[in-house]
């Protein structure tokens, strides 16, 4: 789980860092630049749900295992890129095949955790893409130097190859399907929770009955916000650094990675200090995520803060505050579908929830670009971000209710069956 979402984040990470090289090859302007770097969004979020219907229909081990080759197929083949199109082409392919990651882990941390363990598991699995990002930058930077761009995205390509194979051999669907775990190791995984049902007694909920709960609206709603901001660390930081700050392209892969080797180290303390509160029985379910979400989201309001710092050095401090907070709130955003999904649904309620999130990938690149090449200047840019920062802190306090599972009784098989058989004789 961890390693795919590291190895997620280099491959996604790679045309970030090499932005400033494809701007000058192909004569790319920042509204172009923008473009580009969004067209990945554009597949990885359509494709969300889809992905997580598949996981939960056909195991997390088969989707996630397709998603990482796929992707990185389309990672390595990105250096053949001759222009705007081809890049935009590319990175819809590079989307596709990554939607299936998060999902998938949403899934499996469900199936192999106990509850009062999953913002722990959630932060832990969400740091690989700040170790992905933070490994990406320094070392893209250097085989940038070394080499160039083409070559570049062939090596990052490899490692989700090699991955593929590791992952076919060790992994399994069920805990209870594994050799290695034992008959305790199981009861604690399940922890008093019914296993998952393998039958067809009843027939699946549909998924768009899902949207009727607020608590759904309420975690895309401030997903969108926070992956807005995060998503900036991973598109426009290098160039920003580069363009705004000064500073040379090993400079940049240094400084742009402390936001994310620091936000890594925090989220998963922050995913198990959520854990340890909740258990303590200080505080309940509810007002733990709520607590830990609102914490992170006043840190990550300091990027509006970044944008007037007076030295380089200042401003990357300030970044890499804003940066640990998404990451404070996305241990508690990954803990969520575990929480809130009915038996059987946590990979789709994640792909809802990752669906519209990533929306925030979509339009963040575009509407960062448009604001710096309107106004030449970044600042604007950060502060618009900090403002949706403030959004997201009022829609977790007020919108987002009760954090318990969903409650509905989905028609038996049987009974749906026999009434489709009535309408058509009616008919």
């Amino acid at each position: 789980m961890w390693s795919a979402i590291a190895i997620n984040y280099i491959d996604r990470t790679v045309l970030s860092a090499a932005a400033p090289h494809l701007q000058s090859e192909f004569h790319l302007g920042a509204m172009e630049m923008g473009i580009v770097m969004s067209a990945f969004f554009w597949s990885y979020s359509l494709l969300q749900l889809p992905a997580g219907m598949l996981a939960d229909r056909f195991g997390q081990k088969l989707v996630l295992g397709m998603a990482v080759f796929w992707w990185s197929l389309a990672t390595a083949v990105t250096g053949l890129a001759t222009g705007f199109k081809s890049l935009v082409a590319l990175r819809v392919m590079l989307g596709v095949g990554e939607a299936g990651s998060y999902p998938s882990n949403a899934g499996i941390a469900t199936r192999w955790f106990p509850r009062k363990e999953r913002a722990t598991v959630a932060g832990i699995f969400d740091s690989g893409s700040k170790l992905g990002g933070a490994v990406a930058l320094p070392l893209i930077a250097w085989l940038l130097a070394t080499f160039d761009w083409k070559v570049t995205f062939a090596i990052t390509g490899a490692l989700g190859l090699v991955w593929c194979v590791v992952w076919v051999v060790a992994f399994r669907n069920s805990p209870a399907d594994h050799r290695r775990v034992n008959a305790a190791e199981l009861a604690y995984i399940r922890d008093g929770a019914e296993a998952p049902r393998r039958d067809n007694a009843l027939a699946e909920v549909p998924w768009y009955r899902l949207f009727g709960y607020r608590n759904i609206w309420a975690m895309c709603i401030g997903f969108f916000m926070i992956n807005y901001n995060s998503y900036f660390f991973i598109t426009w930081l290098p160039t920003y650094l580069v363009k705004a700050r000064g500073m040379s392209m090993i400079e940049m892969g240094f400084m742009a990675s402390l936001p994310l080797i620091l936000s890594m180290v925090v989220e998963i303390l922050a995913g198990w200090a959520s854990d340890r509160v909740y258990a303590s029985g200080r505080l309940s379910l509810t007002a733990t995520r709520k607590l830990f979400l609102i914490v992170g989201l006043l840190m990550a309001s300091s990027i509006g803060l970044a944008a007037f710092a007076a030295s380089p050095l200042v401003a990357v401090a300030l970044l890499c505050v804003a940066k640990s907070g998404t990451t404070v709130a996305a241990s508690q955003v990954w803990a969520l579908p575990g929480d809130v999904a009915p038996r059987n649904m946590v990979s789709r309620v994640a792909g809802i929830q990752n669906t519209v999130s990533n929306m925030g990938g979509v339009v963040g690149p575009v509407v960062t670009g448009a604001i710096v090449g309107a106004t030449g200047s970044f600042v604007p840019a950060l502060l618009f971000s900090s403002a949706l920062i403030v959004i997201a802190m009022l829609n977790y306090l007020f919108l987002l209710g009760r954090v318990e599972p969903i409650q509905f009784n989905p028609i038996p098989m049987e009974a749906r069956n026999r009434d489709e058989r009535n309408v058509d004789v009616r008919a």
